[in-house]
């Protein structure tokens, strides 16, 4: 059996969450760097893997899935059962949650407080405190929802509604934002349990932060 790859940049959270999910799993998996800055995700041989020339993209035998929640949700649903449990409607809700409330303002702050840094660009402050204050807003409901005796997002198990949130609260812990998370006692305590899990340690080694980030 062909192994598993993963194409695209460890730096990139998106890539990240896929990588999250296999090494949760147990999977074994080579990983294809695709640099953007050199233009490889708009050639040729990328493309027959993601028509839209986006990482991550990942290739399971004859099997090519693009976009970071559907690749994760291929992975559990083929490998991973325990992390899509049924009844799945509170694990549905917080999946979406993720994807459309949580994800536009952590990208963001990950991006102009991180990334942008890296690559010489200046910080628009302005975006910061907008997206800063509205992902506040969410975490309150996020500490809402673990205070009242939820240990994980979808109830007493991890499941893929968690690990689609590990990138990006990595790297907003990392930034000048970290504070959104620490200032939290449930939602810390919350990533404090899903960060200690081993095989977390693994995907976080692979990631090429820069020196004092």
């Amino acid at each position: 059996m062909a192994p598993i790859k993963l194409y695209g940049m460890m730096l990139s959270p998106n890539v990240t969450r896929v990588a999250t999910l296999l090494n949760e799993l147990g999977l074994d998996f080579d990983f294809v760097d695709v640099d953007l800055r050199t233009g490889a995700h708009k050639q040729p041989d990328f493309l027959k893997l993601n028509p839209f020339g986006q990482i991550p993209a990942l290739q399971d035998g004859d099997e090519v899935v693009f976009e970071s929640r559907a690749i994760n949700r291929y992975i559990a649903t083929k490998y991973g059962a325990a992390l899509l449990p049924t009844p799945s409607a509170k694990l549905e809700a917080w999946l979406e949650v993720e994807s459309h409330h949580f994800y536009p303002p952590a990208r963001t702050l990950v991006y102009e407080l991180l990334i942008k840094p890296m690559l010489g660009a200046p910080t628009d402050a302005a975006e910061v405190d907008k997206n800063a204050a509205d992902l506040a807003k969410l975490l309150d409901v996020y500490e809402a929802h673990l205070a009242a005796g939820n240990k994980y997002l979808a109830g007493d198990a991890f499941t893929l509604a968690d690990a689609n949130h590990m990138s990006y609260l990595f790297m907003l812990t990392k930034s000048p934002k970290a504070d959104l998370v620490a200032s939290r006692p449930h939602v810390k305590a919350w990533w404090d349990e899903i960060s200690a899990r081993p095989a977390w340690a693994k995907t976080v080694a692979s990631i090429p932060l820069p020196p004092g980030v």
